[in-house]
This record gives C-alpha cells, structure tokens and sequence, in this order.
C-alpha cells in the first residue's frame, strides 16, 4: 500500500475538528513533505516521527514520505497529530494494519515513548461526536478521555505498544524503559477551598457574599487595607453549588487545555477562582497569543469567580476588556490566522481602597491622598464598568471584639445549604427560559412574565427618572431583589427585598 488514511483532531478554542492525517509514499527522492498549515511545533514532527519509529523498531522507508493534515485550510497546532502522522506513514507503507475510524493523540518522545499532550478532554469529546469513537491516547491520558461518554479509549506509553496492537511483530520492536515523565501524570480536580467561619466580622459583607453566591451577582468590596476584602472574596467559590454535568464538562474542558498535558481524572465540581495580579495584560485577561488564541483568565474563571485584587491598580483598558464577556457570558477572539471561541460566565469580583493609601475612611484617620490622586486611582473603574456590577459594599476595618468571636462564626457549609435552596427555586422559576440563575435574567423577562406590581417597584422608578439608576441598573435591582426573595424562601420580591437590593446598589462608596 502507498496510501493510507489515520484520524486526529484540531482544537479551535474549545472547539475540535477532526482532521484526516493522509499518507503518500512515493519514488522520489528520500524526504518527509507536511501539508495543511502546520505550526512551527507541529513541522518539527517529522523529525520526531521519523526518530521514534526507528527507535521503536520499524523505520519509515527510504522514500518520500508525503504527510496531508485535511481540511487544509484549518491550522493546525502542538504536537497532538505525531501519533496519527507515524501510524499513517506506516500504514502506507504496508508495516501495520489499517485501523478504519480509530482516532489518534500523542505526542513522541524520540525513543518513542507517547507523551501527554493539553486538550485531550475536548478533543476526545469532537472526536465522539463525529462518531469516532475509539480513541488511542498516551497512557498519561487515558483517565481523562475516559470521561467522554461513549468513548473506548486505548492507553498506551510507548509507540511499540500501539505498533503490536496494529498488527507488528512484538520480536522486532523495541519497547523503551518506563520513566516517570511516561507514567501517567494525574491532576486532582479537586479545590481546598477556605471556609467562611475564618472571616472576622464583616456581617454586611458576609451577607453580600451569600446574596452574590444565590443569584450569582457580581460584587465590589470597597474597604480599607486589612479589612479582610481578599478573605470574603477568597470564600465564595466553597458557598457555591457544585458544578453540574455540562458546567463540569466545560470547565474541564477549559483546564484540560491550559493543563500543558497533565491528566485530568475526573471532572471539576468545585466552582474556580482566578485571581490574576493587577500587573496582567488584556490577553491574559481575555485570552489571545499568537496563532490560535489560547483561553485567558475570565475563561479559566467560566462557572467560578473572577477575582481582582486592588481593582484601579489594573490598567483602565484590562478592565474595560471585562464589559461584553459580563454581558454575553462568552469571548470571541480573533487573530490573522484564527478565530476561537471560549465560554466566560463567570461571577466578577472587584476589590478596592478607598483611596491610594487607604486611609480615607471616615474614622479619624489621616489621609494622605490629594482629591486628584483619589479621581486618578478609581477612574480606573470606569462608569460602565461600575454599571454591571450588583453589589457594590463598604467593607469596614475590624475590631478587637469581632476578632476574638472568630470561632461562633458561620461555616461555608451552612450557607452553601441557603445558597442551593436559592438557587433551587431560580431553576424552578427560570427552566422555562433555559437560565439557571437570576443573574441570566434579561430585562424582557424581569418585567414581562416575572413583572412585579408597580406600587412596588415606583422607587426604583423615580431613582431613574432622576438620572440615579440606569436601564441597565433598574433590571440589576430586580434580579437581586428577587435572589433576596429567593434566600427568604418568598414567592416574589417585597417591598423590603427592593429596598435592601436598591441598597446594595449604591455607587457612593467610592470616594472620587
């Protein structure tokens, strides 16, 4: 045979292509031809496959090889296709049997062990969808493509090991050591989160931090150093709900390729928390890099928190970055030679001081900060910005007393318990829409099937009529407002829950 065809996938974001890895073997000159817009990883294969077929104990033919990744129009990128390339060409070669729709990923070492290789989760999972479902992976993998319902997936650590299941004889090949870079790398899904009896204190913020869990709101913490924003901040992923099926499927999905190759054993439960330093650029914000865009924190964040520590200490154009993935839930990035698609639903948290120094409290303190020191620094929060965001709370220092009770204080676990009745009933309200919590509720839901009485909401009226409140922040009121509902265990919001929501909304604690 002179031809043969082997399956692989490319990743677009999260997204994954099968590709048809195609095989020549012709007459001509000795040499190794790769086609279909490899990346500068994915062209130095053909060193990598021809060193580890020989090591391995059958060599590719002193002919022409001429490797096609189809379509050819797509990028391709990393290593993933080494596996796929090597069995094609041996193939074509008549060394092995044809192994029909299997699905290969690996990357090879040169003395032909099968390397783990990031992305494995989502590429299996396009890979059973397009109804491949036997998958060969590197042993290191093998746990996590086995989370893919439907697939039968083959673990293997060495090429020899994959040449002898197609088909080679095992007396000519040569099986290389077992090391530990070729034994599987696991990476536990699972997070120690902090618990909230260790915070101090703090009722009003505890309080926000439990409405924001519920309803799934975005909050601001506006306190002064040491007042313990980081700590509440810290606790909200361990008062959320455990991720569900498909939320799990995308979170995992996302790890698995940022993981750099290191196998995932289960899927991720627990909520996660990024909280990237204030020095970060946008596409490591929101995602980017060369060649095909690689996922950023808020996409790392999907279904968790996003948290940002000293908030105005960001650059203005980082933060603004933030304001249509708040929106959408979703981040499209583009690049000359790509385009790539992440999920980012993720509930943003802001921390920030009152001032520069952080003594502008109101207490006595001296502050050493001028009025335009104090503009300068939040004017990094820009007003739209501002606008998203549901919470927004004065966290104040804490005492001696508060600091001596740290041991009656709630746990996270009794109010994550308040927290899942919530969001049970949101799920109840809310299924007929498809949205999970109130937070998802547009305005066109808020004041058509759940409108509330007019009586109730004429406050939140006039404070918009008066230039208070915008659109964006009247419908913000009402979610919250329904989520204090929803914590109360009420059918519908009173006239207390719009208040206390209204409350909570308050821009004025930023000193400007």
């Amino acid at each position: 045979m002179a031809f043969a065809r082997t399956f692989s996938v490319a990743l677009m974001g999260i997204t994954g292509h099968v590709v048809e890895v195609e095989a020549d073997i012709s007459t001509a000159l000795p040499g190794f031809l790769l086609l279909g817009l490899p990346d500068a990883a994915l062209n130095e294969a053909k060193d990598r496959v021809r060193s580890a077929a020989k090591n391995s104990g059958i060599s590719l033919p002193s002919h022409k090889v001429t490797v096609n990744l189809t379509p050819a129009t797509l990028q391709k990128k990393g290593s993933g296709f080494d596996l796929a390339m090597v069995v094609a060409a041996l193939q074509a070669a008549g060394e092995l049997q044809p192994s029909g729709q299997t699905m290969f990923l690996g990357e090879l070492g040169l003395d032909g062990t099968l390397r783990a290789v990031p992305g494995v989760l989502p590429a299996v999972k396009a890979a059973v969808d397009a109804g491949h479902h036997r998958v060969v992976v590197p042993a290191a993998n093998a746990k996590e493509a086995a989370l893919i319902p439907g697939a039968e997936v083959s673990g293997f650590y060495c090429l020899a090991e994959v040449f002898r299941a197609l088909g080679a004889d095992a007396d000519t090949l040569t099986f290389p050591p077992q090391t530990q870079s070729t034994r599987p790398a696991e990476t536990s899904t699972e997070l120690l989160v902090p618990d909230m009896a260790d915070v101090a204190g703090q009722t009003e913020g505890r309080m926000a931090l439990e409405i924001a869990a519920a309803g799934g709101h975005h909050l601001l913490l506006n306190g002064p150093p040491g007042s313990g924003k980081t700590m509440l901040a810290e606790r909200l992923p361990g008062i959320l709900p455990a991720l569900d099926d498909a939320s799990a499927m995308e979170v995992t999905a996302i790890h698995s390729l940022v993981s750099g190759g290191y196998g995932l054993t289960e899927l991720m439960r627990t909520p996660p928390f990024e909280a990237p330093h204030h020095s970060a650029s946008a596409p490591a914000i929101i995602g980017g890099g060369s060649g095909i865009p690689r996922p950023g924190s808020i996409s790392k964040a999907h279904r968790g928190v996003l948290f940002l520590d000293e908030a105005p200490e960001f650059k203005r154009t980082v933060l603004d970055t933030l304001r249509q993935p708040l929106e959408n839930g979703e981040i499209i990035i583009d690049r000359s030679g790509a385009q790539a698609t992440y999920p980012a639903r993720f509930q943003l948290v802001l921390a920030c001081n009152p001032c520069p120094c952080g003594l502008n409290t109101g207490r006595g303190l001296e502050c050493t900060c001028t009025a335009r020191e104090r503009r300068s620094y939040f004017g990094k929060l820009s007003g739209p910005l501002l606008d998203r965001i549901d919470l927004h709370i004065t966290v104040p220092k804490v005492s001696s007393a508060e600091l001596a009770q740290t041991g009656s204080n709630e746990s996270s676990a009794a109010v994550k318990e308040r927290v899942s009745a919530a969001r049970a009933a949101q799920h109840e309200r809310l299924a007929p829409f498809g949205l999970l919590t109130n937070a998802d509720a547009n305005g066109k839901i808020l004041r058509g099937a759940l409108k509330l009485d007019n009586r109730l909401t004429q406050e939140l009226s006039t404070a918009m009529d008066q230039g208070k409140l915008t659109a964006r922040g009247y419908d913000r009121v009402l979610r919250t407002a329904w989520t204090l509902a929803d914590l109360d265990g009420a059918t519908t919001p009173g006239k207390d829950h719009l208040n206390l929501a209204l409350y909570f909304r308050n821009l004025s604690t930023l000193a400007r």
